[in-house]
């Protein structure tokens, strides 16, 4: 009930949208990661009745689609475990589904999500083409001065279409994955958590395989049409993923430094510029890898902790 109450209010607050979209995966994400699979089954189910009930049928499908099945995965992902002598490992141990791969699939369903949502609304760029337009007789009628030659207003609307998947994408994997952030750590303190906390500046780094995603992303960017469109919500949502352990590498590397605080800080705050979010990128790329959470046997058993 939470979760679709926080997509009813960020439907009814655009302001404040982006945010409340998010969040709403974190009750799921509580629910799943402390009490199983089945809890979160249930909250997926009653919130889709909510939704359908309150707006519509789609409206509960795009809410399922974009917050509700997602939180919903990545919290059963979280609870797979087997024993650690399956992979080599210690015969008293249970391994933990690699937070790398946890990481990868969010990228793939975001990109999934995003790709659907085009579909249903025909994204491309006829429905750009038209906004622009709009944006810029409605700049021009304010401000003659500010008219844009047609060659600068073509430019720009090549340039709107590609952009728009990448940075819908690369939010959208960056706020999900904040919130689940946020859920392990809430789970962890109510000592519910199935999983073990993990520390996130030394396990979190992108699966191997994600750097092809990303390189097919990066390639399908200049084919044009429709795989221009597909290219760049997998460059958004895999290089979101890539930023992410590029910012946990950077945790790491400047642990135990007295200049950590101002740097970090300074870093955050300058990822609003190319440069800065460019070189995070490069250390996520430059650095990937599986870590395996291992945990006593007796502490991995659970009903919900099914072999991976």
């Amino acid at each position: 009930m939470t979760a679709a109450l926080l997509v009813l209010g960020a439907n009814a607050q655009p302001s404040l949208s982006a945010i409340l979209y998010a969040a709403s995966a974190l009750p799921i994400l509580i629910v799943g990661l402390g009490w199983g699979n089945l809890a979160a089954i249930v909250a997926i189910a009653v919130a889709g009745v909510i939704g359908a009930v309150a707006i519509s049928p789609l409206f509960a499908l795009m809410m399922a689609i974009f917050t509700l099945l997602p939180a919903g995965w990545l919290g059963h992902l979280a609870n797979l475990a087997r024993p650690a002598s399956e992979i080599g490992g210690p015969a008293n141990l249970m391994a933990w589904y690699p937070l790398s791969d946890i990481l990868l699939h969010l990228c793939a369903l975001v990109a999934l999500a995003v790709i659907f949502l085009g579909i249903m609304i025909g994204y491309g760029p006829e429905l750009t083409n038209q906004l622009i337009d709009v944006m810029v007789s409605t700049m021009t009628e304010q401000d003659p001065s500010m008219a844009m030659e047609p060659a600068a207003v073509e430019q720009v609307k090549r340039l709107f279409v590609i952009t728009v998947p990448v940075v819908q994408g690369g939010m959208w994997v960056m706020m999900l994955f904040a919130a689940y952030y946020i859920a392990i750590r809430i789970v962890s303190a109510s000592g519910r958590a199935l999983r073990p906390r993990e520390d996130i500046p030394s396990a979190l780094r992108m699966n191997r395989n994600a750097l092809f995603v990303f390189l097919a992303g990066i390639l399908g960017c200049f084919a044009g049409g429709t795989p221009a469109l597909i290219g760049a919500t997998l460059c958004g949502t895999f290089g979101a993923g890539f930023l992410i352990s590029g910012f946990a590498s950077l945790h790491l590397r400047t642990r135990g430094k007295d200049w950590r605080a101002p740097v970090l800080v300074l870093v955050y705050l300058s990822m609003l510029l190319a440069l800065p979010a460019f070189i995070v990128l490069i250390l996520g790329l430059a650095d990937t890898r599986r870590t395996v959470a291992l945990t006593p046997a007796a502490s991995g058993s659970g009903p919900d902790n099914p072999d991976s």
